[in-house]
């Protein structure tokens, strides 16, 4: 995917805004001598910007707009660290919501739906996004924000709703609740729209059979609006991403080199029309590929990547070994005797790193046996042997936001 002209003119002002503002932004752009791009060869070679770029223009270092221009800001979800700032413009409010608008539009979802809003809300952008998308779309909002399972619930029930927000962590709790308290008959829900966290298939599988719901991932980051820049639609599990708000890109992590259509590399988007706090090539982390060829339904004016299958910045160095967490997740998928929950914990004792690997599984197979095919498969992949340890069905945590899953303890005091 090359970046065509009309996108490189909103560049280009993008650019002009950015300069005139002199704000952090800027003094960045003009110190790497850029005043504007006429090709797809100058637009390659503009300078990425990362996260702690970002962190370094606190407060609002960021802003390319006079302040009385701003109506909002919001801030990542990072607990550690300097906190993100990002201002929005009224312009970028409502085009914001424009977005997710076409999210559930996407998602079939229409005025007659009641959606319950479980992400937070606050700084973070996440249940203030799918609200704004929601009234905009003219469904009705249930804005419950995280947490209080009973409440939400028995809100599911009398509201009827027909739509639940959550991460992927969180809608998994509340399916389990509802099978355990056997009241899946009088819930009404029929779509199921996650964000925040990657979500594997097994999980994506015990969701569904547990709700019997479509299931649906929107994709975004609050850097770039909040959730809602793309969803799937029913045709796929690829996310079409909004190229009328955002130009993507697919980039080799290591050399930066762009990489073709259909090669799994990390993701980079500029912001088009963003006014409050503009981002060229902005290095997102997360992992996929734009997905080649047309979609069925018929929406190819925007860009379709794949399933998030991680990070390149969560990457696990243990005996030498590079290991992503989605490789070890795969490997766990693989063996239906077990829950779609794990967790991982790296610990470094009497001279040696080890991995230690928690998964669940229930009572009817037999644990030794599953333990030590769960430790060959994972050696056979990676390359050394972790010490699995098998819990019960429903021991390891459930969270009502995002479920951490890994746990680095060798460098803890």
């Amino acid at each position: 995917m090359q970046i065509n002209d009309k996108q490189l003119e909103q560049v280009n002002t993008q650019i002009q805004r950015l300069l005139a503002a002199d704000s952090f932004y800027g003094r960045r752009l003009r110190e790497a001598g850029v005043t504007g791009v006429s090709s797809v060869e100058d637009f390659q070679k503009l300078p990425f910007s990362e996260k702690q770029d970002l962190r370094e223009a606190y407060p609002l270092g960021l802003s390319a707009v006079p302040q009385e221009q701003i109506v909002r800001i919001h801030s990542s979800s990072g607990t550690t660290g300097t906190p993100v700032i990002i201002p929005y413009t009224k312009k970028d409010v409502e085009d914001w919501a424009i977005q997710f608008e076409r999210c559930y539009e996407y998602a079939g979802i229409t005025p007659e739906d009641r959606i319950q809003i479980t992400p937070g809300y606050g700084l973070w952008t996440a249940g203030i996004g799918f609200q704004a998308g929601a009234e905009r779309l003219g469904a009705m909002a249930i804005p419950m924000g995280p947490g209080n399972t009973q409440k939400q619930l028995q809100f599911m029930i009398d509201m009827e709703s027909t739509v639940l927000t959550a991460t992927a962590s969180y809608a998994l709790l509340l399916a389990e609740e509802i099978e355990k308290r056997g009241i899946k008959d009088k819930i009404k829900l029929k779509k199921l729209i996650t964000g925040s966290e990657r979500s594997g298939e097994k999980i994506r599988k015990r969701i569904i059979d547990a709700l019997g719901v479509e299931y649906y991932d929107i994709y975004g980051l609050t850097e770039v609006y909040g959730p809602g820049i793309g969803i799937n639609c029913a045709h796929t599990h690829g996310m079409h991403v909004w190229s009328d708000y955002v130009f993507l890109e697919i980039i080799d992590p290591k050399s930066g080199e762009v990489l073709p259509d259909g090669e799994w590399g990390e993701i980079v988007l500029t912001t088009l029309v963003k006014e409050g706090a503009p981002l060229i090539r902005f290095r997102t982390h997360d992992l996929s590929r734009i997905i080649p060829g047309d979609c069925a339904c018929g929406h190819n004016e925007h860009p379709r990547i794949d399933t998030i299958t991680g990070r390149s910045d969560d990457m696990m160095k243990i005996h030498g070994v590079n290991v992503f967490p989605a490789q070890i997740e795969e490997i766990l998928a693989s063996f239906p005797e077990l829950s779609s929950e794990y967790q991982i914990r790296l610990s470094h004792l009497d001279g040696r790193d080890t991995m230690r690997i928690y998964v669940e599984t229930n009572g009817s197979v037999d644990w030794e046996d599953l333990r030590k095919r769960v430790a060959s498969r994972v050696r056979h992949r990676i390359g050394f042997t972790p010490l699995v340890k098998i819990v019960e069905l429903g021991v390891l945590p459930r969270s009502e936001k995002k479920t951490r899953r890994v746990f680095d303890e060798r460098y803890d005091d």
